[in-house]
């Protein structure tokens, strides 16, 4: 009697490929851009209020203290207007998150294999395109208007906006999925924190005529930082202390502000 002898043979096993962060990154990012690139009129209407801000709020400014700005007021103020574009875009982009948990179009996202801080990190970075933009197009409508160009220290003003607009983005996006059962609390907190952020800093007032308490205050205040190096980059010193100062807070937003957005992006995938 004979007996057959299967022998075991070894199963080829599939194994699932390493994920890449930076590619999923650009995958996330891309998608994020298309619409942009679709619709580019929506970064021209984006323009509208930096356009105002300098048209009806710099002669006043050049009227009523003009003595006060030493390099003359376009070179206090463009910077200015920069920061606060910076701001009002990235600070809003949550908005575009609570628009997808609406649609289920996160949830799709969650699916697939694209990795949890890729999609936080690439919808940060692709709000820096369109403000880069917006950038380019202010410096160019204000240079004929006396405003001196110094290109290096512009170069390191715009890649400091974008590390700050990276960390405000994530604070944003993480607040957007906090809310996401309330989706109108985003509109309350982000309203709450801008403006006495915006006015803090400095930003349209100097603040050395102010009381005591808001220059105190200020200096708590890590816009007021970055908008001092903005200011000071764009007038040709890249050298500074203030743009020592400008980098370590907007370094130290991005961080507090990615370790916070990424952790939120994981829990809304339970």
């Amino acid at each position: 009697m004979t007996t057959l002898t299967l022998s075991a043979t070894s199963t080829p096993t599939s194994t699932q490929p390493s994920r890449n962060l930076l590619r999923d990154i650009r995958i996330v990012m891309t998608r994020e851009l298309k619409p942009v690139l679709r619709d580019p009129f929506s970064l021209l209407f984006g323009m509208i209020q930096p356009l105002i801000f300098l048209a009806l709020f710099g002669p006043l400014l050049s009227g009523s203290m003009g003595g006060t700005f030493g390099d003359g007021v376009w070179q206090w103020f463009v910077p200015s207007i920069l920061v606060m574009t910076t701001l009002f875009g990235t600070s809003t982009t949550g908005a575009n998150l609570l628009f997808e948990f609406q649609t289920g179009a996160h949830e799709r996202m969650l699916v697939t294999p694209l990795s949890r801080s890729s999609l936080l990190i690439g919808r940060a970075l692709k709000e820096m395109v369109p403000l880069f933009g917006q950038a380019v197009i202010v410096i160019a409508v204000m240079t004929p208007f006396a405003f001196d160009l110094h290109l290096g220290g512009a170069l390191i003003g715009l890649a400091l906006l974008a590390v700050f607009g990276v960390g405000l983005g994530s604070f944003s996006y993480a607040l957007a999925i906090a809310v996401r059962k309330q989706d109108w609390m985003f509109w309350v907190v982000q309203q709450t924190f801008l403006f006495p952020l915006m006015i803090l800093s400095g930003m349209l007032l100097p603040l050395e005529t102010g009381p005591g308490w808001m220059r105190v205050a200020s200096k708590f205040n890590p816009l007021s930082y970055v908008v001092d190096a903005e200011r000071t980059l764009f007038s040709g010193d890249v050298l500074s202390s203030a743009v020592l100062w400008g980098w370590v807070a907007a370094i130290v937003t991005a961080a507090l502000g990615l370790t916070v957005g990424i952790r939120a992006m994981l829990r809304s995938a339970d």
